[in-house]
């Protein structure tokens, strides 16, 4: 891409950004939408990976998906560290998603700790009935119970109308269709969808990390256009977009705009890791080929792109996002963070060519282990996504992971006991 190019689609992006996506571009409306139309983006709509879920032929874009594939029996992990627990989303799953809140496909599934004794999870791209007919969103939230037995699955409130501590955000007119988070743009090689990638809670604040799509490409690889958080003061029934929280992946390294300095490219996809007064923020670049970075801010000014600091090795921290080395080296990806009260130690978990990945060390910073294999794709192929449920959980380490071929959000457990 040509500078002057890169320059007018960065500065664009960062436009329509400011704007929060208010203009509703010409698209395929749903009624159950509160948020407005739902950009259809004229042909490309979902990620590739959005696969085939039982419900005739539908048009993804770059993913034409005929016939019917709907979500398959839950695999059964036998002979290693890891069992699947459940399917936490889809008509298979125990909690009825698709009935009780319009949630028949989805995946991604980020949990965090409210702050208030709920587990909230974000989910991506989302396909589920409303009125009868067939409707995407950008992305969608579910409110689970924080103390649920996990060992006999994650459950979730019914949703209630303007009760922010029901199930799902949902209105008096559809109310069993969980709302979007946020819509994106809505058109073609502009802005095709916003994906939830992190999320944390701070003083009953939720923030939420996510990455604008551009375009995707083939499985594992997409364009982003920028990242940035949105934040909820109701937990998690509406959500603002803050711009001063952009990340372009344009590194133009504009004079007075830090969103497009060097480096923040290396911030699209997130995790978040709260220690003492500083939230940790992991970055890998878009998709699922770059290497791990890190960075940190002052958990009260964590809206303040100026206040982070970038990790560049041998214990040494810097304020120039261009700073920032690598943590882990690639391909990693989709990366979830949490200290483990067990073995004393944090764990990463990441999905690579389709096996879910483990790794330990004694600093959020590192050394970082090498990868372990907790979910080969010899028994499970496809899977990504896999993030750490937050509440403790001792030896038994609970995750949530996606599978392209269902897509849909499964629950998994791994004894670390056992490694």
């Amino acid at each position: 891409m040509s500078v002057n190019r890169a320059l007018a689609t960065g500065i664009a992006v960062s436009l329509a950004a400011v704007t929060l996506a208010a203009t509703p571009s010409v698209s395929h409306a749903s009624p159950c939408n509160a948020l407005g139309p739902v950009g259809h983006d004229f042909g490309s709509t979902g990620s590739a990976g959005s696969s085939r879920i039982g419900m005739g032929s539908l048009d993804f874009g770059s993913y034409s998906a005929p016939g019917k594939k709907p979500q398959m029996p839950l695999i059964k992990l036998h002979g290693g560290p890891t069992e699947t627990i459940q399917w936490v989303t889809g008509p298979l799953s125990p909690n009825r998603t698709d009935k009780r809140f319009s949630i028949t496909a989805t995946d991604v599934g980020v949990p965090w700790d409210n702050g208030s004794g709920q587990v909230l999870m974000a989910f991506g791209d989302t396909w589920g009935k409303c009125n009868g007919a067939l409707v995407w969103r950008h992305n969608t939230m579910l409110r689970a119970n924080g103390n649920s037995d996990l060992s006999k699955g994650i459950t979730f409130p019914n949703a209630v109308p303007g009760n922010s501590r029901s199930g799902a955000s949902v209105t008096s007119a559809n109310p069993t269709f969980a709302q979007p988070i946020t819509n994106a743009v809505g058109v073609k090689n502009i802005e095709v969808g916003r994906i939830p990638t992190a999320a944390i809670s701070i003083g009953g604040v939720q923030y939420l990390a996510f990455m604008s799509i551009a375009r995707w490409g083939e499985a594992g690889r997409w364009e982003t256009n920028f990242s940035a958080i949105a934040s909820s003061r109701n937990n998690g029934q509406t959500w603002t977009v803050e711009p001063s929280t952009i990340r372009s992946r344009y590194e133009l390294n504009i004079p007075g705009v830090p969103a497009t300095n060097t480096g923040q490219g290396r911030f699209q996809v997130s995790s978040f890791l709260r220690r003492g007064p500083w939230v940790y923020q992991y970055g890998t670049p878009n998709g699922r080929y770059g290497a791990l970075f890190l960075s940190r801010v002052p958990a009260n000014q964590i809206l303040n792109l100026g206040a982070y600091q970038y990790y560049r090795g041998g214990g040494r921290w810097s304020g120039y996002s261009g700073d920032a080395a690598r943590v882990a080296t690639e391909p990693i990806a989709e990366v979830s963070v949490r200290y483990n009260n067990f073995l004393k130690r944090f764990i990463m978990l990441s999905s690579r060519a389709g096996s879910v990945t483990m790794r330990t060390a004694a600093k959020p910073e590192g050394p970082w282990s090498g990868p372990r294999v907790i979910i080969p794709s010899s028994k499970i192929s496809g899977l990504y996504a896999p993030y750490i449920w937050p509440r403790e959980t001792g030896s038994s380490l609970y995750f949530v992971v996606s599978r392209w071929k269902d897509y849909n959000v499964m629950l998994a457990r791994t004894d670390l006991a056992g490694l």
